[in-house]
């Protein structure tokens, strides 16, 4: 085991065992367990259920949120919580609720929120209300927020707010801030956040689109990995198992018993994990779980 965390309870107190399969399988879902397309092959989904069905635990651990997370998953029988958001929010299927989630604090906010405006850069800022989670923009100014928004809106049918400036946002329990620009933008922004205590930020390349990079910002608590042992803890299970391709992958690794890169992950994950298996789109997750499980 890599290293664990404090012991930390669900909503309720209860503490959910697991069976005598008490195995999860996690996976990243972009670039690993999705093809190209950002799509679950049949192949997958097939092998998924047949495992799933024979007492397979298995989950996702992924930058996306709920809606589309679930979204893309609809058609497998996921039975375990889904690590969401690079670990700020944790969504158990079975309860249809958050069990676990990381606000950030006003002070947090308003400093980010400066970066912007000192950079010119603007992004979408993630918040829950009653449960529910909003998603606002100030402008859709690039390519890259636009084709953002809309996919998500035609594709998964998501709602997203325009808002005038995220400083006036009314929202109590802002947890997310997510921007993509080019790589020297990105660089730029990151140079004024990286000094505000507190935060943790994931910069990564896009991996369908060139010169498009991510940076997303949160609570320092907030991880794949603290999310990986929020479940070890919480849930029972006695190993954990994860695969992925991207640097926001490496923390999940590092909270795995073993870790597995596809073929098509970038060197810094490769050199991470155990081994590397076939690539995303050869169903190189499924194929390894149909060798290696039960």
């Amino acid at each position: 085991m890599r290293g664990k965390q404090p012991h930390k309870k669900i909503p309720g107190g209860r503490i959910v065992i697991a069976d005598k399969f008490s195995t999860l399988y996690i996976s990243d879902l972009d670039g690993t367990l999705l093809n190209r397309n950002a799509e679950l092959s049949e192949y997958t989904v097939n092998a998924l259920n047949t495992l799933i069905a024979k007492g397979m635990r298995f989950s996702a651990a992924t930058a996306r949120t709920a809606a589309t997370a679930l979204f893309m998953l609809e058609r497998v029988a996921v039975n375990a919580p889904l690590v969401l958001m690079n670990g700020v929010l944790i969504y158990d299927t079975a309860q249809k609720q958050y069990v676990n989630k990381e606000i950030l604090d006003k002070e947090k906010v308003y400093r980010i929120i400066s970066a912007m405006r000192k950079t010119n850069l603007t992004g979408l800022m993630y918040a829950l209300s009653n449960e529910e989670l909003i998603t606002c923009y100030e402008r859709l100014d690039t390519e890259a927020l636009k084709s953002f928004v809309d996919e998500r809106v035609q594709k998964f049918n998501k709602r997203f707010q325009r808002i005038d400036n995220f400083a006036d946002a009314a929202y109590t329990e802002i947890i997310y801030f997510c921007f993509l620009n080019s790589y020297e933008n990105i660089r730029r922004l990151y140079n004024e956040i990286k000094y505000i205590g507190g935060l943790r930020v994931e910069k990564y390349q896009d991996i369908y689109t060139e010169d498009l990079w991510y940076m997303e910002v949160f609570n320092e608590t907030a991880s794949k990995y603290n999310a990986v042992q929020f479940l070890r803890q919480n849930y029972g299970f006695k190993k954990i198992i994860g695969f992925g391709d991207n640097l926001n992958d490496i923390p999940l690794f590092e909270a795995c018993d073993e870790c597995y890169a596809v073929a098509n992950a970038r060197p810094e994950v490769k050199a991470k994990a155990d081994a590397v298996i076939g690539a995303n789109d050869g169903d190189g997750v499924a194929k390894w779980l149909e060798e290696n499980v039960l």
